[in-house]
């Protein structure tokens, strides 16, 4: 009989071992998705950033186009 308590106490402890292995994968794993979160956002607005300068910059070529042609014409 011993035998077998000693058998689960040593499973009790090697479930305990598991649940805490699972809540520092799961604390990992949200805080990487924080990160993700977090970087994807920054990945958005760098983007609408860069979509706005080339837009100005198309714009001032457009202008600098025309500037050209309307010296051309006089």
């Amino acid at each position: 009989m011993t035998r077998l308590q000693d058998l689960v106490d040593k499973l009790q402890l090697k479930v305990k071992a598991y649940k805490r292995q699972s809540e520092e994968a799961e604390e990992q794993a949200n805080t990487h998705m924080s990160r993700l979160r977090k970087v994807q956002h920054e990945l958005e607005e760098a983007q609408e950033r860069a979509d706005i300068a080339e837009s100005q910059v198309n714009k001032m070529r457009a202008k600098s186009r025309d500037a050209g042609k309307s010296e051309k014409a006089e």
